[in-house]
């Protein structure tokens, strides 16, 4: 994976050896037992056709014009002020511009914050996270409303969501944890928000959370057998659900010599794991998604450079988003078929780790010459997508990862990188990134890259040696193990899976960059 003080190519593989027994059990040595620690309390969204007039009332706006406020405690005099503060302020509503106002009638404080005009979903919610954003630090009850019609105030509590998100678990010295008073949204069709709150875009949310959360965590704590239990415990009295995980063993008995290999080097074991959500209505072949799960990038071999490394926990983002995905469709109970297929290995060096120059065999009997062994992501990949063609025979496949700094040279932070055989599968994701808000540009496949990738002594290499477009080589090579007559797409998220500062509805740290684009992309046209 690539960081931002890394802009490396992603991954390696290599033929697995027999591990001795010690090197077979998964121990962290952290003292710190996964699944124990929890961050923060967050504020509790609520939903209601009034609020009393106390504590922060933050008002969302569409342009200079102030929503009616009678039903939040604001009488003719309070507003009075609040539009002289507008005019002065020449505040006009402005996609997430903020006015920030104390002082006037029993609130402690008045946020106004802009959706931009006729604010659609995406806005509304960027709206709600920004407002998250500014109040986490008032330790008092928030009332937020706005020009709500119908059920949108859900979309800006869904924004509020995901704006307060934080991961402050292990702080434990002046820890100064955000407020937890209760923020009510008012405005619209309270109960009808409620509800579609409840269904839709809390499930959402809590995908996005988990995502985030096992990015979060340090290698230590989350690595290939502890994430497989930290995805049990998420998905624990989920309906529509069934898990499947193979261990090293199982994994040599089917022959994946790339996921077992890269994970030789390390005594944390390999893992391929499967969660399939099959909703009622769903169609008989699954979406597939796969994800790549490095939970740790030393580099194998090929060792990384020590600055920026501590960002290679987050190697396993892909594999993250995957699951959380799925457990926002399936507490949703979409009409859909899916499953995430996570490819979880460290790549450690060590006197087993595979060597630049193995030739490795992935499930299928195909070759890799494994010429760089920080070339790992593509060859977890190999495996994991043979697998799932194999397995669950899906209607498409789309593989997600943080692959190469090439994207990040191409794209920076902006968007996630495309690419695509099928077209119609390439315009749908890109129809899932706009209503979603992660945005994706579609890159070059072109044939004569491919040849970049052919191997002297065996079907394929992971890498193409000297200069190159590093992001379309790792997609071919991706591409070369997903069957012609399958859909296939691989979203390269390696600049956008963490945030070196906070937008709207993503805090700082790891994005959780996928679960929402994957959401929608299931969902279709809804």
């Amino acid at each position: 994976m690539r960081t931002k003080s890394l802009l490396l190519a992603a991954c390696l593989s290599l033929a697995p050896l027999a591990a001795p027994a010690a090197l077979a059990q998964d121990v962290t040595g952290s003292g710190v037992v996964p699944g124990t620690v929890a961050n923060s309390a967050e504020r509790p969204i609520g939903f209601a056709a009034s609020a009393p007039a106390k504590g922060v009332l933050v008002v969302l706006m569409a342009d200079a014009t102030l929503p009616a406020l009678d039903a939040v405690g604001v009488g003719s005099g309070e507003r009075a002020a609040i539009e002289a503060a507008i005019a002065n302020a020449k505040f006009e509503g402005k996609a997430n511009a903020t006015l920030s106002l104390r002082g006037i009638g029993a609130h402690s404080r008045i946020l106004l914050v802009g959706t931009g005009a006729a604010p659609a979903m995406l806005a509304l919610a960027e709206a709600g996270g920004k407002a998250a954003q500014e109040v986490k630090s008032d330790a008092q009850p928030v009332t937020l409303t706005g020009a709500f019609a119908g059920a949108q105030g859900a979309e800006a509590g869904y924004g509020f969501a995901l704006g307060q998100y934080r991961f402050d678990r292990y702080k434990t010295v002046d820890r100064k944890a955000p407020a937890t008073d209760a923020v009510t949204i008012v405005g619209g069709d309270s109960a009808a928000a409620r509800s579609v709150f409840a269904a839709r875009w809390q499930p959402l949310a809590d995908g996005v959370r988990l995502s985030r959360d096992l990015a979060n965590e340090p290698a230590n704590v989350v690595y290939p057998e502890s994430f497989v239990a930290e995805v049990r415990q998420a998905f624990a009295g989920v309906p529509g659900v069934t898990i499947e995980v193979l261990d090293e063993a199982a994994m040599r008995k089917l022959g994946m010599g790339t996921l077992v290999g890269v994970g030789q080097g390390s005594p944390r074991g390999s893992r391929l794991l499967a969660v399939r959500y099959r909703g009622a209505g769903g169609e008989a072949a699954p979406l597939a998604f796969v994800g790549k799960g490095i939970t740790f990038d030393s580099g194998g071999i090929s060792l990384k450079p020590g600055s920026g490394m501590w960002d290679m926990k987050g190697d396993m983002s892909g594999a993250a988003s995957t699951v959380g995905a799925v457990l926002s469709l399936a507490k949703s109970k979409a009409p859909v078929h899916v499953v995430a297929v996570a490819a979880l290995a460290e790549n450690m060096p060590d006197g087993n780790a595979q060597r630049p120059g193995d030739v490795v065999r992935t499930m299928s009997g195909k070759t890799i010459e494994m010429l760089n062994a920080d070339a790992e992501g593509r060859l977890v990949l190999a495996d994991a997508n043979e697998y799932v063609a194999d397995k669950y025979k899906p209607r498409a496949i789309v593989n997600i990862a943080t692959l190469t700094g090439s994207i990040v040279g191409a794209l920076d932070d902006q968007y996630a990188g495309l690419f695509a055989r099928d077209e119609a599968l390439a315009a749908q994701l890109l129809a899932a990134g706009t209503t979603s808000g992660e945005e994706l540009w579609r890159m070059p496949l072109h044939k004569n890259y491919a040849k970049k990738i052919e191997s002297d002594i065996a079907d394929v290499r992971n890498i193409a040696p000297g200069a190159g477009p590093g992001a379309s080589i790792g997609a071919h090579f991706i591409g070369y193990f997903v069957a012609e007559t399958t859909p296939w797409a691989h979203l390269d998220i390696a600049g956008v899976n963490q945030a070196d500062s906070a937008s709207p509805l993503v805090p700082k740290g790891m994005s959780g960059f996928g679960v929402r684009l994957l959401d929608q992309l299931a969902r279709g046209g809804e």
